[in-house]
């Protein structure tokens, strides 16, 4: 059908709920919507390489019986080419070891985002195996950021927030085992939250690295953030984390001001590495502003060691990597071999398959105690104030897959000491796009709550999205 300027425009914006609210008012449908994605997709992926599958005759056919009473009806929608299993569409991870797997059921999160009234219109483009802070995969190529040419848009959900940052869509999926929601959303100045430890279920999947791996989506705007939070939370019977969950929902909850705060903050990485002045200034203003709305604001360096912790984390998720590969081979119809995947990823697997069980079982344990070194640390705080990352984003090729050496590829990771200790502790932390650098790329930084109290997370940010909104900015390659 044809789609006008006018609405395009319209499409490109508004945030989720707001188009949501076009298709329950009669105003558009969900077909339109979809053919407005369609439309910018392949107006400006061709540059971008945000989305590998077009799907979008999944899409054009879920239209026709899309909920249009459903808080997101009709609103075009992208999945993570990671993990999450959408029926009857690639599940490839990335990696060439998969390249014809095709899912053949809904997950537990998925079935809600349908119920939600989202409509699949492709899938965004992944490091493979999603071990990278970019989205350079080689089986699928690199994801450009849409602020500048030649830096990276982060990892390992770099696709969805590339889509989400030029408009493609309002909304799609990411996720997170040691800050791949929220560093795509600081590289391209979208919103990125990390939900509690147990917030979605993880099911049909019992447990991803212990807690570690976390699976929700980028956006634009708070409101949608929450809305998307209200519709995917929630356990299953048998679920091993539980976090509190409020009476009320997380978007009423994210609209009503917050009492006064204790807000704790950090601009010192807690691996001792440097970081750019213009970073710790975007950190220093978010502080100064939080206490300009009324809040209780001081400084406190964590009390962790960041390279120790890294590296118990990192062992830690070499072995539940081999432990995923052995599990699909039933599927690829055969083990997984080195010319399968990239040189970083079977350096992984072999290491993960070369520690002993008792070696893994004091690496969980370990963690556990960081996790409640952790939560101790912080725990005066309502809020804890840090970077999303410590740099600017950094050249594409930084992050470089191909290289052999485990523990120097680990290392380069520096940039995200503030990311992975809230994976294994399981707290809520977001990624809000509150500064742009001289040049004018986005600049995150990250809101972290008390385990399970993601509402006062979303209020702050909503406050915070007020004071200093972000809603105009637009990237040079954008709708």
């Amino acid at each position: 059908m044809p789609i006008t300027d006018s609405l395009l425009k319209t499409y490109a914006d508004a945030d989720g709920l707001e188009l949501g609210g076009m298709v329950n008012r009669g105003e558009v449908s969900p077909a339109e919507l979809v053919e407005c994605a369609a439309t910018l997709i392949d107006r400006l992926n061709p540059e971008l390489n945000a989305i590998v599958h077009k799907l979008y005759d999944m899409g054009r056919a879920a239209a026709k019986s899309v909920d249009t009473a459903a808080p997101f009806a009709g609103v075009p929608y992208l999945l993570k080419e990671l993990a999450s299993s959408w029926e009857g569409a690639p599940t490839t991870n990335s990696s060439y070891y998969l390249k014809d797997l095709v899912a053949t059921f809904d997950g537990v999160a998925v079935q809600r985002t349908k119920a939600a009234g989202f409509l699949l219109v492709g899938k965004s483009n992944a490091p493979e195996n999603g071990w990278s802070i970019s989205t350079e995969p080689k089986m699928y190529g690199a994801t450009k950021n849409p602020w500048k040419d030649g830096i990276t848009a982060g990892g390992s959900s770099g696709g969805t927030a590339s889509a989400v940052a030029s408009r493609m869509v309002p909304l799609g999926e990411a996720s997170d085992g040691a800050g791949s929601i929220r560093v795509p959303a600081s590289c391209c100045g979208t919103v990125g939250l990390k939900p509690s430890r147990g917030r979605v279920t993880l099911s049909p999947s019992g447990d991803f690295w212990y807690g570690g791996a976390y699976f929700f989506c980028n956006s634009r705007t708070v409101r949608d953030t929450a809305a998307y939070l209200d519709a995917l939370a929630g356990g299953m019977p048998g679920d091993v984390y539980t976090p509190p969950t409020p009476t009320e929902s997380w978007l009423e909850l994210s609209k009503r001001a917050p009492r006064k705060l204790r807000v704790g903050y950090s601009v010192t990485p807690p691996n001792g590495t440097a970081i750019d002045p213009q970073v710790k200034a975007a950190v220093e203003a978010t502080v100064r502003t939080l206490a300009g709305l009324g809040h209780e604001v001081e400084e406190h360096d964590m009390a962790l060691d960041g390279d120790a912790a890294w590296k118990t984390y990192t062992r830690m998720c070499t072995v539940e990597t081999a432990v995923v590969f052995d599990f699909l081979a039933q599927f690829v119809g055969r083990p997984v071999s080195p010319a399968d995947v990239e040189p970083i990823t079977w350096a992984v697997i072999e290491r993960g398959r070369s520690l002993k069980a008792t070696e893994h079982a004091s690496d969980i344990e370990a963690l556990r105690q960081l996790s409640r070194a952790v939560a101790t640390d912080l725990n005066p705080y309502d809020i804890f104030v840090t970077p999303t990352l410590t740099q600017l984003p950094r050249p594409m090729g930084f992050y470089d897959m191909s290289m052999t050496d485990l523990d120097a590829y680990n290392a380069k990771w520096h940039d995200a000491a503030f990311m992975f200790p809230f994976n294994f502790s399981g707290h809520p932390a977001i990624s809000l796009p509150l500064a742009q650098s001289k040049e004018g790329i986005p600049i995150g930084v990250q809101l972290v709550g008390r385990y399970g109290d993601e509402a006062t997370v979303l209020a702050a940010s909503t406050q915070l999205e007020q004071a200093m909104p972000w809603k105009d900015r637009r990237p040079p390659i954008a709708a």
